[in-house]
Order: C-alpha cells, then structure tokens, then sequence
C-alpha cells in the first residue's frame, strides 16, 4: 500500500486528505514510479479549489509534477528500464503520491547532474520559462522585457535564461526578500510593487517606450497595468493568475496599441514525445551548464500537503516547493 493526498469535493485545503492507495503494475507503455520528490505548484491549487473543472475526476490524487526512480516498465516500453532515475510534468494528475502508474511516454531521463528535488523544482517551472523565452515569444539579444513574480518559481528560472541571452530584465517582486532576490537572478531594475508603480517605473526605465513583451504569471492584479507598459504591438503573456482571474476584459482594448495576447499552456508546448524531448533537453543543458540554478525555498512532507499549499496560496514562499514521500 502507498500513500495519497486525494480530494474528493473541491474547496480549500483541508478538503486534501492522506489516504491509502494501492498501485498495481504497469500495462502496456505504462511505467510505476517511486517518487523521490514532488512539485507543488499553483496548477495544483487551481484544481483543488475547483477553479479548474474537475468535478468529473474525482476523487482525484492532486499533482503534476515529480521526480524519482522507475520500479517497473510495461510491455512496449523499450527506452526505459528498472532503476533510471526520471522526471515528469503532466496530466494525467496523480503526483502527490508515493508511486503512481504513468505514460512512460511522458518521462524524461535526468542527466547524473541533476538531482531529484532539483528536477521536481524545475520541470514544470524550467520547460515552462523554455517556451515563454524561445517559443511564445522569442527573446533576442538586445531586448527589454518586463517579468511580474520575479522571486517566485518559473519568475527566477525565466529571468537568469533571459539574462544568458542577453536580454534586460525589469522584474517586479514584493518587499525586500523578494526583491534582493529578483537582482540576484538577472533582474537589470527590480520594481517593488507594494512600495512603487510598475507602470510608472517600466516607463522611465523604457523612456516611454514601453517593452516588446510582458510575462504575467500574476493575473488580476498586474493584468491591465502590464497592457499599459507594453509598446506599440507588444505582446502580453499571460501563463497564470495567482491573484485571481481577470475579469472586465474586452478585446477591443488590445486595439489601442495592437497588442496581442496570449494564454500559453505548457503541456500544448510538450504534447509529443519529440517536443517533450527538445524542451526537456533544453533545461537540462542550461542547468547542467550552470547557466540557471534552481532554489528548492520549501520542503514539506506529502502528509502537509494541504499546509504546502496554503502558503503558496497565499504567497508566503519564496523560490519552488515540494513535497517528501
């Protein structure tokens, strides 16, 4: 018997409880996992509180994001053996468990150099900044780009990727902690925005130019205000809402400055096997070659899930969390 966080309704987090579950073995290109380590991210509380639909999966194991060792391999599965230590991030859900069954399609092999937490920490956040940076919107050299949530998972990858390709970074944070975080990955002008105007500030910085590109992971709070510091045909992507969803939106506005907006989602960027591959390997180069470095900030064991959760929430963490099986 493993263990699991499950939910069975949505709503806050003490509807994640710990249960006892049974993994059997793997079917045809299925692979069972022992986790080592798992992510915990906002996704995660989107399902869990119900703002992402899924009334039609539950009970439902949380979780998409996880890094350990392959115990079996099913029929068909011929890249993969007993023993290789792999990582993952997608659906379906069940991460936050000690073993699981999965898609061996869906598992990566980590190079030596990388360990598991450290895996489980950037999966998710590292092939997600992969493809604001090289596939959303291509940075290039010479470019100034505006990122919001500079300190928080995917803010502190993108921002020393962008930096490696030369590109100056105005990063936003909140307080001193994150904000002395924010220049240490690469951030040219940090921007507190509990003390400062973001839209006043990437003026100045800009001289009135505004950037060509707006990364906002953050949603209700940034959303209109990063519309306002982008240049003419500047290119607003949002990939999250941790304030909230945005709401009072028209179309129209993107019309004064033919803006065009984006809601990226990371497994479109991976759906095949040989995407999954070239992002993957993408990540795994600049970590391994030092270029980005990923800070596990918070480590819970799987049984306070629900506690891991709350303080993302409410964004009392600085860096990535996970959780111990």
């Amino acid at each position: 018997m493993g263990r699991a966080a499950v939910i069975r309704r949505t709503g806050g987090p003490e509807v994640i409880e710990i249960e006892e579950v049974t993994v059997g073995h793997p079917g045809p290109r299925e692979a069972k996992v022992r986790h080592e380590a798992i992510a915990v991210n906002f996704h995660d509380i989107y399902v869990r509180s119900g703002l992402y639909p899924v009334q039609d999966l539950l009970p439902l194991v949380l979780g998409t994001e996880a890094a350990g060792v392959v115990l079996e391999v099913g029929a068909d599965v011929d890249y993969l053996q007993p023993g290789d230590r792999v990582a993952y991030a997608c659906r379906p859900y069940g991460a936050f468990s000690d073993e699981r069954l999965i898609e061996a399609d869906n598992l990566v092999k980590l190079p030596d150099v990388i360990d598991a937490r450290t895996a489980a920490c950037v999966m998710l956040k590292g092939m997600t900044a992969e493809y604001l940076l090289h596939r959303t919107h291509k940075v290039h050299a010479g470019d100034t780009i505006l990122v919001h949530a500079a300190a928080g998972g995917v803010g502190q990858i993108l921002c020393q990727w962008a930096r490696h390709l030369g590109v100056t970074v105005i990063g936003t944070a909140g307080g001193p902690e994150k904000t002395a975080i924010a220049r240490a990955v690469g951030c040219a002008h940090v921007i507190d925005y509990k003390a400062e105007d973001f839209v006043a500030r990437v003026k100045e910085i800009t001289q009135g130019a505004g950037v060509p590109v707006v990364y906002d992971s953050v949603g209700r709070d940034t959303f209109f205000g990063s519309m306002e510091c982008l240049a003419t045909r500047g290119h607003l992507v949002n990939f999250g809402q941790s304030s909230g969803p945005i709401e009072g939106f028209a179309v129209a506005q993107l019309s004064e400055k033919s803006l065009t907006l984006s809601r990226p989602v990371l497994f479109h960027y991976i759906s095949t096997r040989a995407e999954l591959e070239e992002v993957a390997g993408n990540l795994f180069s600049v970590i391994g070659s030092g270029v980005v470095t990923a800070r596990v900030g918070h480590s819970y064991p799987l049984e306070e899930a629900g506690r891991a959760q709350a303080a993302l929430e409410q964004r009392k963490t600085v860096g990535a969390s996970i959780l111990l099986p």
